[in-house]
């Protein structure tokens, strides 16, 4: 496994701490294993338990050069996606200059939204939502439901990939979040599926390791349910009957929805 795979576990529920730049530990407090013979130290991943903190990789983001007043206005504005991928893709973010793409998006036709977490270094690198190995397995996810990608919509919590795939700001996220809300709105999903740790919290508000696949009300009168993002289910295997049932709900309610 990369280590930019491993750094996208991070938001996926598996408890690193991550970073792009490696780990030495302090001469005063010597490891116990040789970083040489560790390969996880040596690729700079260094294990705590309990938070996925960001000491290694400074979680100060560049100064944003727009108020979130004017950003909630901004998104208030547009009448369909495509108006608003638009201001998306133009609007001048503070990790828009460290990433590589902007991630607007994915539009489907369909009754399903799915929110996930920062985009990783597959999805910075093709400017495409859910690429690489997660986003295969989350189309063999949908499909196993009787759906593909042209019948969900997929929505990052940020735009933009953040440095190291850290976890992003609270300025990052809040101004973010209008655009987020404003896509919610014009597509008015039924069911809204979150996608790892973060969505969970910021929008089912829930801790996902106590409720995953809990069935909640959202403010915009969907359905909201959170699960474990397709990057833990490569490392968790055994996690995978967990969201089947759960999958299994979700397309029951969507049925029950026609």
């Amino acid at each position: 496994m990369s280590q930019n795979a491993l750094i996208d576990l991070c938001l996926s529920g598996v408890v690193w701490e991550l970073s792009d730049i490696p780990f030495t530990a302090p001469r005063e407090k010597p490891v116990s294993t040789p970083a040489e013979t560790n390969p996880v130290t040596a690729m700079g991943v260094v294990s705590e338990i309990g938070r996925c903190a960001a000491s290694v990789v400074p979680a100060v983001a560049p100064t944003a050069t727009i108020s979130l007043d004017t950003v909630r206005a901004m998104a208030s504005r547009p009448n369909d996606m495509a108006m608003l991928n638009r201001m998306i893709s133009e609007f001048d973010h503070p990790l828009r200059s460290v990433a590589t793409n902007v991630v607007l998006p994915h539009i489907g036709n369909g009754d399903l939204m799915i929110i996930t977490d920062v985009p990783s270094s597959d999805d910075d690198a093709t400017g495409r939502i859910l690429s690489g190995a997660a986003g295969e397995l989350m189309d063999k996810m949908l499909a196993a439901i009787g759906l593909g990608r042209e019948q969900v919509s997929i929505i990052p919590s940020v735009f933009w990939r953040t440095p190291g795939g850290r976890t992003p700001t609270r300025e990052e996220l809040d101004l973010s979040r209008p655009f987020i809300d404003k896509a919610i709105e014009l597509l008015s999903p039924r069911v809204i599926l979150t996608l790892g740790t973060l969505p969970a919290t910021e929008f089912a508000c829930v801790n996902l390791a106590k409720s995953h696949g809990t069935v909640s009300g959202h403010a915009s009168g969907a359905k909201i349910i959170p699960i474990f993002h397709p990057n833990y289910l490569i490392l968790k295997p055994a996690a995978k009957r967990d969201v089947w049932t759960v999958l299994q709900n979700v397309e029951n309610i969507l049925k029950s929805a026609e």
